[in-house]
Parts: C-alpha cells; sequence; structure tokens
C-alpha cells in the first residue's frame, strides 16, 4: 500500500505564490515514486485538499486528515514547503508534532530559532562562526540613526528579522535614508536587523540530511546583477549562479567546515541552505533558510543536480528520513 504524502505550501506571508511554486514542483517529482502526493494549500483563509482539476476539500484540523468523495483520506507524512511563516518558522511544526505526524522539517524549535536571524546568529557566534555587526530594532523602539551608523557603517543593510525571499530589504548608503529602510522592513515584520555591509563574495552551500548522513553539497556562488541578492535576483533572473563555485581548494574546504559547523550547532536536520560572504577568504554566515526554494532554478535542487541527486531522489529521500 502506498504512503500517503502531504505536501503543504502556501503559508501566511509574502511568500505565498512562490510557495506554492516548490510545492508543485515536489508534487510532480514525488508522481513517480512508491508515495502518492497530495496539494495541501495552507492560508490564512481555508487549509484545503486540491486535486489535479482545482477541487478543494477542506483539512480536518484535529487529525490533519480530509475526506475526497466520502473516503476519508489520512496522511502517513508531511513534506514541508512553506516559505516563511508557519511553516518555516516552526509553528505549523508545532502542530504536527502535537499530534504525532512525521515531517520532513527539523524539530519546531530548530525552526523556530533558525527563521529569527538575531538568534540564529547568536547561537553559530560562539562556535567560532564569524558575523557581521549588527543592531537590533523592536517596533515601537526610539530609532537612534546616529547610534545605528555608529555600530554597523555606511552602507549597510535593514532586514525584517523573520521573513524570506529578501522582502522588505534594503541596502542603505545614507544616513538620511535609514528611516525609510526601516518603515520598509517593518511592513514584514516587528522586529529589524540591521547588519554591516560585507564586501567579498557571496556563496550559498546546501546542507541535508542524506541516506543517515549530514552532507554539504556543492557551493554556489551569486553574482547579482542588482545591488545585492534581491527577490528580482532571485526569481526573476537577474544573478548569474555558479555551481560549483569557482574557489581555492583551501577556501572550499572551509567554506564547507563552517557549513556544517553551523548545521550541528542549530542540531538542524533535513534541508538547509546558508548564506555567506567571502572576506579575504573567511566565510562569514549571513543566515540559514531552512525550507529553500525547491524549483529547477532554486539553489539547492541545483546543488543536488551536481551532487547526483535528483530531485525525485532529494524529496524521497527527505520523506524517508522522517519516517524513520
Amino acid at each position: 500500500m502506498k504512503q500517503n504524502i502531504a505536501i503543504v505550501m502556501g503559508g501566511y506571508s509574502s511568500e505565498v505564490a512562490i510557495s506554492i511554486k516548490s510545492g508543485i514542483v515536489v508534487y510532480n517529482a514525488l508522481k513517480n515514486t512508491p508515495y502518492t502526493p497530495y496539494k495541501i494549500h495552507i492560508l490564512k483563509e481555508k487549509w484545503v485538499l486540491v486535486t489535479n482539476n482545482n477541487r478543494e476539500f477542506p483539512i480536518d484540523k484535529n487529525d490533519f486528515s480530509t475526506h475526497i468523495d466520502g473516503e476519508k483520506i489520512i496522511f502517513h507524512c508531511v513534506f514541508n514547503a512553506i516559505h516563511g511563516t508557519p511553516g518555516e518558522d516552526g509553528k505549523l511544526l508545532a502542530y504536527f508534532e502535537l499530534i504525532n505526524l512525521p515531517h520532513t522539517s527539523a524539530p519546531f524549535y530548530q525552526m523556530a530559532v533558525t527563521f529569527n536571524k538575531r538568534d540564529c546568529l547568536s547561537i553559530v557566534k560562539p562556535y567560532g562562526i564569524k558575523t557581521a555587526a549588527s543592531y537590533y530594532l523592536d517596533l515601537g523602539e526610539t530609532i537612534d540613526t546616529n547610534a545605528i551608523v555608529a555600530k554597523v557603517g555606511l552602507p549597510c543593510f535593514v532586514k525584517p528579522n523573520n521573513a524570506g525571499s529578501s522582502y522588505g530589504i534594503s541596502k542603505v548608503y545614507k544616513k538620511e535614508l535609514l528611516i525609510t529602510a526601516i518603515e520598509k522592513a517593518y511592513k514584514e515584520d516587528s522586529q529589524i536587523l540591521i547588519e554591516e555591509f560585507l564586501d567579498g563574495r557571496e556563496v550559498s552551500v546546501g546542507v541535508i540530511e542524506y541516506n543517515g548522513t549530514i552532507k554539504v553539497l556543492p557551493i554556489t556562488e551569486i553574482v547579482s546583477e542588482n545591488d545585492f541578492f534581491d527577490y528580482e535576483a532571485k526569481y526573476e533572473g537577474k544573478s548569474n549562479e555558479i555551481t560549483p563555485a569557482d574557489l581555492k581548494p583551501s577556501v572550499e574546504k572551509r567554506v564547507i567546515e563552517v557549513a556544517q559547523l553551523a548545521y550541528k550547532s542549530l542540531n538542524m536536520s533535513g534541508f538547509s541552505r546558508s548564506e555567506f560572504i567571502l572576506v579575504n577568504d573567511e566565510p562569514y554566515f549571513l543566515e540559514m533558510n531552512t525550507v529553500p526554494g525547491l524549483t529547477d532554478e532554486s539553489l539547492l535542487p541545483q546543488q543536488a543536480h551536481q551532487a547526483g541527486i535528483s530531485l525525485e531522489k532529494l524529496f524521497s529521500n527527505a520523506i524517508q528520513m522522517a519516517l524513520k
């Protein structure tokens, strides 16, 4: 008997459309596997199973089941493809853990910590992982632009503390533009992280749990056509993504070491993709994405392909690890 896999997608943030695109890629990749995939839209207004002919069937939140034409459908595992809240910040995963339903992500606490950029950085620093100088703001706090510039310098990045896909991020060159950038970030989150600009090469590296072991995937160098790796660069082709990155062997070895250390120090499992800036060949950790983009064009699938791992194998492995 085939096991039923609920691919959850959508979410409550600005990343809804991106998440649904990722979820559909997962669904298509799993159709020819020993699993029976189902598309589940988790949206603010509804939780529904969506069929290929766009029929919708409500999800019973008591046990995360549904009924299709009188037949009850239960799920053996959840594949988490929700970027942002409530999938990437751990909220939905806490619910799955309460009802004892396996899922492909790390436990909810690890997901919550990594989604909170400030908390994530505070955990990895004691392990000797280098990070940018930063300044933190809560909504309603007095904004002291002089103190911000004294701490992080100019230019600097203003970003929502809990958000993805570069929504709400600004690169600020003048002190007079800080307030506008902060207001933009507050539209995405009530917490703001302001970081110094690190002048160096940007690399991204996937670290996953594969066949029961931690596997570091080939590194990608990101060369953005825009001022930084923003939404356009990520999703509209405004960047050159080089996989594997052309790095000196010593630098490649160091990036792999730090990426693996970050994964272990955060007690991660499942998928992750960490971002670094190389300054004088030393990797500075920016953040970790625990529900990275999963489309054919996304970085993690690119890296898996270079490692000889197809999307079918990549996604099937995640389910196998969850079920174990």
